[in-house]
C-alpha cells in the first residue's frame, strides 16, 4: 500500500481524520510505503511555512522507524504518468503518487476528491 501525503500525516500524527476502513486497510497490508514524492512534498510546504516537519530534525528517518517502507521516485514512475490524463493540470505530487502506485501495483490511500474521482479500483479514500 502507498500513502498519499496527507494520509501518511494522518498515519504519523494518528489523526481521527484517517477512517476505521484505512486504518483495517493499513493493517491488514503486508508492507505500507511512503514515498519520496511525500518528503519532498513536505519539506517545500514546511520552507513556505505551511507544515511542521514530522518528527523535527530526526525528519524523515520518522517514517522508516515508524515501521513504513520508502518508495523512490523513479523514472518508469515518471513515464507512468502519461496514463492519467485526467491529471495533467491537477497537482504535480498527487500525479506523481498515482503514477507510482499504478506503476507497482500497490493500493493508494487518499482523502483527495479528484484522484478518489478517478473510478480506480485500487484508490482508497482515507477518511472511510
Amino acid at each position: 500500500m502507498l500513502l498519499d501525503t496527507n494520509a501518511l500525516l494522518w498515519v504519523y500524527y494518528d489523526s481521527a481524520r484517517l477512517g476505521a476502513d484505512a486504518r483495517d486497510r493499513i493493517a491488514g497490508a503486508s508492507h505500507v510505503c511512503f514515498s519520496s514524492v511525500s518528503t519532498m512534498e513536505i519539506v517545500i510546504k514546511h520552507t513556505l511555512g505551511r507544515l511542521d516537519k514530522p518528527g523535527g530534525e530526526r525528519f524523515p528517518e520518522v517514517f522508516h522507524r515508524s515501521g513504513l517502507q520508502e518508495l523512490v521516485f523513479t523514472s518508469a514512475h515518471a513515464s507512468a504518468m502519461e496514463r492519467f490524463p485526467a491529471l495533467h493540470r491537477h497537482d504535480p505530487f498527487d500525479r506523481m503518487l498515482v503514477a507510482q502506485a499504478s506503476q507497482e501495483r500497490l493500493p493508494f490511500l487518499t482523502s483527495d476528491a479528484t484522484l478518489l474521482a478517478l473510478g480506480e479500483e485500487w484508490i482508497h479514500d482515507a477518511r472511510l
